[in-house]
């Protein structure tokens, strides 16, 4: 089976060549990797052992969902590693997904450990980074192998993989979500009702690259309450709960079970608040 690596860059460049790094260290490298480019400015592609392709995608805004179709469509292997673009893969990443796959026509998650401000310098090593990596607060992974995960919404698409055929199968991700947020909970749900299992896979993951973060994502207030309103016609309730009452607690929003409304944008000082400290992870 061929193993077919993704990601998606925008203005990303320090993040994209230490995600590549990662990739040629591999214990069992890929047999491609698809980089689909959305900086302002074209990035470059990267020199690698194996094949290498750059798509470029036009684009103002953040179109996760039709960014990820447009990588899959370029794709040519059996198997769908999928990495943001700020994410590190261990060494054991591809070839341990590529064995899962093989095992398991299933949407496999692999565990993702948070770096912190300045835990990648020149020259880093898995050891050093595997120091100082901080699991996730919500999910928890096992410590190696699979395990199956009853609660569909805690799919993320930090790093997973899935069968080519299986994502053809389930129409990959649903372009109607036009930016960021709830794109990837609405593609989690459609593969439990398709049948397709959702595994988390522990043993070997990826390191996720610190950058700036607003707690709530405050820069893509728009496109959250965009998403959230299609992923409520499509499912009924609210995705991103949390994003949406801290929008509301700060006056933006109002919210019930049926209807958001949105009240105003948020201003340039609520912005700068919502920005977290270098030194927290998540």
């Amino acid at each position: 089976m061929s193993l077919s690596v993704l990601t998606l860059v925008k203005n990303r460049d320090d993040h994209l060549a230490n995600l590549v790094e990662g990739l040629r260290r591999s214990s069992r490298p890929p047999d491609e990797l698809i980089i689909v480019d959305m900086s302002d400015r074209p990035v470059e592609g990267p020199e690698t052992d194996f094949p290498s392709r750059v798509v470029r995608l036009e684009t103002d805004g953040l179109p996760l969902a039709q960014a990820r179709n447009l990588a899959a469509a370029h794709a040519g292997g059996d198997h769908l590693l999928f990495l943001d673009v700020d994410c590190i893969p261990m060494r054991t990443l591809p070839c341990l997904m590529d064995v899962a796959l093989c095992a398991s026509d299933a949407l496999i998650c692999a565990e993702v450990l948070y770096l912190g401000a300045g835990d990648v310098g020149p020259g880093w090593s898995e050891a050093g980074l595997l120091g100082n990596g901080r699991p996730h607060p919500v999910r928890t992974f096992p410590r190696t192998g699979l395990r199956p995960e009853a609660n569909a919404g805690l799919f993320w698409s930090l790093a997973f993989g899935l069968r080519r055929k299986t994502f053809a199968a389930l129409g990959g991700f649903d372009e109607r979500f036009t930016g960021y947020g709830a794109e990837d909970t609405d593609f989690g749900f459609r593969a439990r009702d398709a049948g397709v299992p959702l595994l988390f896979m522990g043993g070997a993951g990826a390191f996720h690259q610190h950058h700036g973060v607003l707690d709530p994502p405050l820069q893509h207030f728009d496109d959250i309450l965009a998403n959230a309103r299609t992923f409520h016609r499509l499912w009924g309730f609210w995705p991103m709960t949390g994003w949406l009452t801290a929008f509301e607690r700060l006056g933006l929003v109002s919210l019930d079970d049926q209807r958001l409304v949105r009240l105003r944008a948020p201003t340039g000082a609520e912005i700068e608040a919502a920005r977290k400290p270098p030194s927290a992870p998540f």
